[in-house]
């Protein structure tokens, strides 16, 4: 089969289109037919091994663990391992294989059938793949942490990429006032997504402002956790999706402390892979829920779509098809 290849951290130069073989399922694995993966932030930070903790995250210290990066997957099952009963060949399934190895940016890939859902009919595999890892993230983000409310007032920061363009519509869904931060060319985007407020943060610091905000969910981490703290409501909530190692490692081991002191609560998004798929599907089935897609590559251009994300000029997500 042919699948994306690298052996080392680097620039996607690294990358290579290979023969390689065909994997066969474990016991408790199925084989899946790639129709539609997706590109995340996690790819690129794998890709190059920046930040470090990527690589302390299960990376590999010094060299790739993971030999086919891609960690959304929608497809087809092919093959089922002996022990495997959830599924049965030409079942279409979705799922954030980050927990079974990886490899979705190949034309077939392994991993366990407990990671894996059901992909409906009238859901196609691009839509399909285009949720597992973001849409997952930004529910647990106005779900789980935030418990956003009507009325509430919640603020995107990064609202413009794979996370964000779910995060806006879930907060918007809860009847929430929603404020987007992202750069000016995605100002109107976001105002198309149902943002009441949109920020263009080259121009304005929005923990600058007299604002207060109930819930706030960092896609990028470009402020300093008491920044957030100051601007957060009496009871409001922080949670970080991603940012510089700094802001990551002050948001684990201060947010904590920092949260003691009065009702206020900072920190890491623990995210919880697959957690509520079969929800997220039955949102984008009814039309509530949009998943947003700028654009589709082949499978050897992988490394022209990662470059495009680590740009940060992405709308929504790409899609690779092999």
């Amino acid at each position: 089969m042919k699948a994306v290849v690298y052996t080392h951290y680097g620039p996607s130069g690294v990358l290579s289109l290979k023969d390689v073989p065909k994997p066969v399922p474990k016991e408790n694995e199925v084989l899946i037919k790639v129709r539609a993966a997706s590109v995340n932030s996690w790819d690129w930070d794998l890709l190059r091994g920046k930040p470090f903790i990527a690589r302390l995250a299960g990376g590999g210290l010094f060299k790739p663990l993971k030999p086919i990066l891609g960690c959304d997957v929608a497809g087809e099952v092919e093959a089922v391992g002996d022990k495997a009963n959830r599924f049965r060949p030409g079942d279409a399934v979705l799922g954030d294989i980050s927990q079974s190895g990886w490899g979705a940016f190949a034309e077939y890939v392994c991993v366990r059938e407990s990671v894996l859902t059901p992909k409906p009919k009238g859901v196609s595999f691009e839509l399909a793949a285009a949720l597992p890892q973001a849409a997952v993230m930004a529910l647990q983000g106005i779900g789980d942490y935030g418990k956003v409310k009507a009325g509430q007032k919640v603020v995107i920061n990064g609202a413009g990429g794979g996370v964000g363009t779910f995060a806006i519509q879930l907060a918007k869904l809860q009847g929430a006032e929603v404020t987007a931060v992202d750069s000016a060319a995605k100002l109107s985007f976001m105002q198309s997504l149902g943002a009441d407020h949109v920020v263009d943060y080259t121009q304005e610091d929005f923990t600058k402002t007299d604002e207060r905000y109930d819930f706030i969910l960092d896609v990028v981490g470009h402020h300093s956790l008491f920044d957030y703290r100051r601007i957060l409501s009496p009871r409001g909530c922080y949670r970080m999706v991603g940012g510089p190692t700094g802001l990551i490692f002050q948001s684990m081991l201060l947010g904590p402390f920092i949260s003691m002191v009065g009702k206020k609560t900072l920190g890491i998004l623990a995210h919880e892979p697959n957690k509520n798929m079969e929800l997220l599907l039955n949102l984008v089935k009814s039309g509530e829920l949009t998943p947003i897609i700028e654009r589709r590559y082949p499978l050897n251009e992988v490394g022209r779509a990662l470059n495009h994300l680590g740009e940060g000029h992405v709308k929504g997500k790409l899609i690779i098809v092999p």
